[in-house]
């Protein structure tokens, strides 16, 4: 894939008369810039993406560490991400060799907590079956779980008021236990915010279209290749193979109105789509919208813990369920066997702490050897307590704290030719691969119309 260098922007292709290409700058090279350019790029626009970095993908990257292409933070897609897999399929990557798909699943490691594996049956039969079977949930709990589902779906999963999290679960008596094997896992994992402080109405949508949709929308999807290969990569040589360019190391700090166009590193755009973090995304815009409501965001981080051992070890599941207990130095909520997904990883476990402040004031050097003992003694496996070599990966700013009634602004700022588009932006879901691409596409169709 060819790339283009900075001084390649002056020269960038452009309109040169009637019924020429629209061209369209793409300011941010994360998931969401780039499902804007492929959107763009397929409906003929000569586009090209400005990134600041050497690596597209954003928040959602690769990194290299010992020699290993990894991720800034370990992910899980769902089946529902339903516009993240159409254009995965349109820039040419094929599902099966790209992404493990596992049925909806909450495994605790054994005695530790409850194992709920949904059969490959129609919906909704198949997270019914699902309970009946579980183990690790008594009665009481297994009552709770199904009053709130069957409760959730009679409200078309909508609430007149928004509220937390921990409001509407109380609200409708779920127990102890199922919160803090079930919901508070499955919150802190989807919305990277504690249930105390996370939107209720948000979780119900991601619940509605995961649990309350067909049952291949509860699918887990693990990646078996790096997030910049699942994604942004190709979309950048799709991109280029109709034309466009993707100019890396480039940091676009103003924007000029020219006319009825755009001008950002000496180039002439007919239309440009913002897809930069809010702080820059509200200096860039900041001339040209003064009106532009930006909320002053809340941030969470999320934290990998890369823990090599020796290449025969392999766990019994691709990936478990943890109890996390801080205050008994127990960080990890799940552990990933990267091993399982790809055979170069062998070895390799990725250990995910979400809203994961607290456990970043231990520092990248006690952080550890916590989760290599929690790991040996919730596996029951000893020899998980010495890793080879570990890696501490922290995205600080990984996602807006999704709090309820949170108002995000829209892709539509109100100027001709100009869109934003971010996981950040007014919709259903939380800051997910998902939400990011369906901003990228909206933002798209809004400049692709004038």
């Amino acid at each position: 894939m060819s790339v283009a260098s900075p001084g390649d922007a002056a020269r960038l292709p452009g309109r040169t008369g009637p019924g020429a290409p629209q061209r369209v700058a793409v300011v941010g090279g994360g998931w969401a810039g780039c499902a804007a350019a492929v959107e763009l790029a397929a409906r003929g626009a000569a586009v090209t993406v400005y990134e600041a970095s050497r690596t597209l993908g954003g928040r959602a990257r690769a990194v290299n560490v010992h020699g290993k292409s990894l991720d800034n933070g370990q992910h899980i897609l769902l089946g529902a991400y339903r516009e993240t897999l159409r254009l995965m399929r349109q820039v040419g990557i094929a599902e099966r060799p790209a992404l493990l798909r596992l049925p909806l699943q909450m495994v605790y490691p054994e005695g530790d907590g409850m194992h709920f594996v949904a059969p490959r049956l129609p919906a909704p039969l198949h997270v019914g079956l699902a309970l009946l079977r579980s183990r690790g949930l008594a009665r009481p709990d297994k009552l709770a779980l199904a009053r709130f589902s069957t409760a959730a779906r009679w409200m078309g999963w909508q609430l007149n008021q928004d509220c937390s999290v921990s409001e509407l679960l109380a609200r409708f008596d779920q127990t102890d236990r199922l919160v803090q094997l079930m919901w508070r896992p499955l919150c802190i994992a989807a919305l990277n915010t504690p249930p105390e402080r996370a939107s209720a109405q948000v979780f119900l949508n991601v619940l509605r279209d995961s649990l309350g949709a067909r049952r291949a929308a509860s699918d887990m999807l693990l990646p078996r290749v790096d997030l910049s290969a699942l994604f942004p990569q190709r979309a950048a040589a799709y991109v280029e193979s109709r034309g466009g360019k993707v100019v890396h190391g480039v940091a676009v700090d103003t924007l000029e109105r020219d006319g009825e166009c755009w001008r950002l590193r000496d180039a002439v755009h007919d239309a440009v789509v913002i897809a930069t973090p809010p702080a820059q995304a509200a200096a860039l815009l900041a001339a040209h919208a003064p009106d532009l409501s930006m909320p002053a965001f809340e941030w969470e981080s999320i934290t990998t813990v890369y823990l090599q051992y020796a290449a025969g070890l392999r766990l019994e599941r691709p990936f478990f369920a943890l109890v996390d207990q801080p205050d008994a130095g127990c960080w990890g909520q799940f552990v990933f066997d990267r091993g399982q997904l790809n055979d170069a990883d062998a070895g390799l476990l990725a250990v995910v702490i979400s809203a994961s402040g607290p456990a970043l004031d231990l520092g990248n050097d006690s952080l550890p050897p916590l989760v290599a003992a929690q790991l040996a003694q919730a596996l029951r496996m000893p020899a998980l307590a010495t890793p080879e070599w570990t890696r501490v990966i922290s995205e600080k700013r990984a996602t807006f704290a999704c709090t309820p009634a949170l108002q995000r602004p829209s892709n539509d700022v109100g100027i001709d030719g100009l869109a934003l588009a971010g996981d950040y932006t007014a919709g259903d879901y939380p800051a997910t691969l998902e939400s990011a691409v369906r901003s990228g596409m909206a933002a798209a169709t809004l400049v692709a119309r004038r």
